[in-house]
């Protein structure tokens, strides 16, 4: 039998079908593990992951494809726009396969018209008096078009070619170039002077003769700078974005309880005071507020066992801002005003000096300078409306020759598990299995070296994106790694593409991503699939060095077979454990150094 499995790659859905055995069945000498039958993808070509015998010839649509020595194999083949067919076929063994390409581009209608869900506003905005309010259609070519807007008529003029991005994935398979759009787009932009629901926008187009008219799908609302909404953040940490979707970049998280004006509205999404972005259901309005505005006098500090906090007291939690660098630590308060004449900092083992300024109105920054390079994880939050910040102090470095990681807590986090079954190899076999192999192999070499390991899970089991984050937030390690063995997006060159890479996120965990890919490669003399800042669910946590990696290429027909040798993965746990105690020993170093 065939089941499908799915995994979520760099926010694409990647379908994998494995075949399993049971007593009826004997599992079939042709394996096709992707693409599943009727598959859709909107990319140019496709690569085939299977195996068989290595015995003989396996054919598609009557071409040889090239196999590894065991018999994998991982070809790319082109499609074209609509439905492609292959037939694989290895001896007397048959399958058909149908991939349908679609279209990424906009489809003008036969008729007059505009094309499908081009007509932009899409969703209903709300914006302020006198910002610009933009529109946008496709349309043939030599048309008029034009909006009617409350009591004004726009007319859309056509713009000269525009690119399309590509994916944020495409950095990933080197195909990272845009693509000129062939279509006629028509944009114009108005403004409106003051407050009012000016409802649905009405789109004309002319053409020999012709014209019709199509309403808009977005309402539009022009809101009042004196009657402004103030929001309260729920969640525990709001997610806020430098747009109205997921698509979007991440700004700093907003700890529960921030509040902030909203300036701005599209569809379910927030633009609040300081020009971020969230979604309304990480938020609640709080009727009659008036929008935040605070006052800063003085900064204190409060010293742990292993951190130290510094304390913010303000009228009202507003939203923060965080910045790494190398030796600093900067954190912007919005909607801030400084009355700051006093601040205690005594001889601290993580700060020499704390500085602030006004950069702006209502704007206030304060930059610890640090006196070690390495940062080891931080957390924000509010108490009441006080602003806490907590910095976590180095290790310790008990420098113990047989276990030179003792008294370091190491977090390591298999990818996927249970119904998250991750990639699958030409066989079928799980990327989530081979994960928790090489995450237990390398958790035993870490506690021979002294050090406690917490595994986010020790058997196949569902564990969510959130929760691994909360696990990393709670047990607040010296450093966090998520364990992965890589795929591709469809038009990746899953019969070339090999190597170790390395992802981080913030600039607390570049350091331990580029040493362990660095030291991974040279001592395994294995390919560089490379480093990359990544803005992933388990590189995002900011309570330690988070970094995940990505050990080799579940699709790849030749690395496969490294990463289901018993031997091989015994090597890659030790080099990495190996990798690991020598990062921590360097980092130490350059601490005693002041670097």
């Amino acid at each position: 039998m065939c089941d499908f499995a799915v995994k979520t790659f760099f926010g694409l859905i990647i379908f994998n079908c494995f075949f399993t055995s049971s007593v009826a069945l004997a599992q079939p000498a042709l394996v096709v593990v992707f693409p599943p039958n009727n598959y859709q993808t909107s990319t140019e070509k496709i690569f085939f992951i299977g195996t068989a015998p290595s015995a003989g010839q396996v054919l598609i649509n009557g071409k040889p494809v090239k196999r590894s020595k065991v018999g994998h194999f991982a070809p790319s083949l082109p499609l074209q726009l609509g439905e492609n067919l292959f037939k694989i076929r290895y001896q007397n063994q048959e399958r058909e396969i149908r991939v349908t390409r679609i279209s990424t581009q906009p489809t003008l209608p036969q008729g007059l018209g505009f094309a499908k869900d081009s007509l932009t506003p899409a969703r209903d905005i709300a914006r302020l008096p006198g910002e610009l309010i933009c529109f946008s259609a496709v349309a043939p070519p030599n048309a008029s078009v034009s909006v009617q807007l409350a009591n004004q008529t726009l007319t859309l003029a056509s713009q000269p070619q525009q690119a399309q991005l590509p994916a944020n994935s495409s950095i990933l398979t080197g195909r990272n170039q845009p693509i000129t759009s062939i279509l006629s787009n028509y944009q114009g932009c108005t403004t409106v002077a003051n407050a009012a629901d000016l409802g649905k926008p009405q789109f004309s187009l002319t053409l020999n003769g012709q014209t019709i008219t199509q309403p808009g799908p977005g309402n539009i609302e022009i809101i009042s700078p004196a009657q402004l909404s103030v929001i309260e953040v729920t969640a525990d940490a709001g997610v806020a974005r430098t747009g109205p979707s997921t698509d979007y970049s991440r700004l700093t998280p907003l700890p529960k309880g921030t509040r902030a004006a909203v300036t701005g509205r599209e569809g379910e999404w927030l633009r609040l005071d300081y020009d971020a972005w969230i979604n309304s259901k990480e938020t609640r309005i709080l009727t009659g507020a008036v929008p935040p505005q605070t006052m800063i006098r003085s900064v204190a500090y409060r010293p742990l066992s292993n951190a130290t906090e510094i304390l913010f007291p303000l009228q009202v939690p507003v939203p923060v801002s965080v910045e790494q660098k190398n030796h600093g630590f900067v954190l912007t308060l919005h909607n801030t005003t400084a009355q700051t004449d006093t601040i205690r900092l005594d001889d601290n083992p993580l700060i020499s000096r704390l500085d602030w300024q006004q950069i702006a109105p209502g704007k206030v920054q304060y930059t610890f300078n640090l006196k070690k390079g390495q940062q080891w994880g931080y957390k924000l939050r509010y108490d009441n409306s006080t602003l806490v910040l907590k910095l976590r102090h180095p290790p310790v470095w008990r420098n113990k020759k047989r276990q030179p990681l003792l008294g370091k807590k190491i977090l390591l986090d298999p990818g996927h598990g249970g119904k998250e079954s991750g990639a699958s190899g030409p066989t079928g076999y799980l990327e989530k299995d081979a994960n928790l192999v090489i995450s237990k192999l390398l958790r035993d070499e870490l506690v021979k070296r002294g050090a406690t390991v917490v595994m986010t899970r020790e058997d196949d089991r569902d564990v969510s994106l959130v929760e691994r984050q909360e696990i990393i937030s709670k047990e607040e390690p010296a450093i966090a790694i998520s364990v992965h063995y890589n795929a591709l997006p469809d038009d990746g060159d899953a019969e070339n593409t090999k190597g170790f890479g390395a992802f981080w996120y913030h600039p607390q965990s570049h350091s331990l991503a580029m040493f362990l890919h660095n030291y991974v490669v040279k001592k395994l003399n294995q390919p560089s699939y490379g480093v990359f800042w990544n803005n992933l669910a388990l590189t995002r946590p900011s309570a330690a060095p988070s970094v995940l990696l990505e050990l080799g290429f579940m699709i790849n027909p030749d690395e496969f077979e490294q990463i289901v040798n018993p031997k091989k993965q015994q090597q890659m746990a030790n080099v990495l454990a190996d990798g690991i105690t020598e990062w921590f020993k360097i980092s130490q170093s350059n601490q005693s150094r002041g670097f």
